[in-house]
């Protein structure tokens, strides 16, 4: 059996099996995406997208103190039946709204809207630093010292395993004016785009 097109009359086809093949793979895709996801994060990946997010299941309780920040993350999952990771192409995004706010407490809501697992972890940008510039290690994450805070717990607050898809968590802290980058730590995802500088004012 070949596994490119066979030759048939002089002319290239692609071998039947191929076909189905494919056919039944888009199948499963589509079934997929009408039973558990809907079009709720278009404009994360860009408007043209196609993108479909994951159902959020749960939310931050009411009245958290300070000024709400509200963090998006998500991803490309389908690239997951492409290799993974390495697959994605930097198709992985981190969004904070507003990305510029007043000193003081403030909770951090972060909405997992792709279909991996993520993280948010405050890091303090020196001066001349940008978002962006640090260095993973071997094992593709990057070094969390100094770090000010983390919301890594699926439907609940501060640090955990991580937000799974369609999950909320949340973290409260005081921040001082500066400049400051939310990134996720999980490994290569801050190498494949999941960060944001965000800036503090007095």
């Amino acid at each position: 059996m070949t596994m490119g097109r066979e030759s048939i009359g002089g002319r290239l086809e692609t071998p039947r099996w191929l076909k189905m093949v494919v056919a039944g793979t888009l199948g499963v895709i589509l079934l997929t995406g009408c039973s558990t996801f809907y079009p709720s994060g278009r404009g994360m990946m860009g408007s043209n997208s196609r993108y479909f997010s994951s159902k959020v299941s749960c939310t931050p309780p009411a009245g958290l103190p300070g000024q709400i920040i509200n963090v998006a993350v998500g991803d490309m999952g389908m690239s997951r039946m492409m290799g993974g990771d390495a697959a994605l192409g930097g198709r992985m995004r981190l969004r904070a709204v507003p990305n510029s706010f007043a000193a003081g407490k403030v909770s951090i809501i972060v909405t997992n809207l792709g279909w991996r697992t993520h993280e948010l972890v405050i890091m303090p940008l020196s001066a001349g630093q940008s978002a962006g510039q640090r260095i993973p290690g071997p094992d593709g994450k990057v070094d969390e010292t100094g770090s000010l805070g983390e919301a890594s717990n699926s439907c609940g607050a501060g640090i955990g395993d991580g937000i799974t898809a369609g999950s909320v968590s949340w973290t409260t802290v005081s921040l001082a004016p500066g400049r400051y980058e939310f990134i996720c730590n999980l490994k290569n995802h801050y190498a494949d785009g999941m960060y944001q500088e965000v800036r503090v004012t007095a």
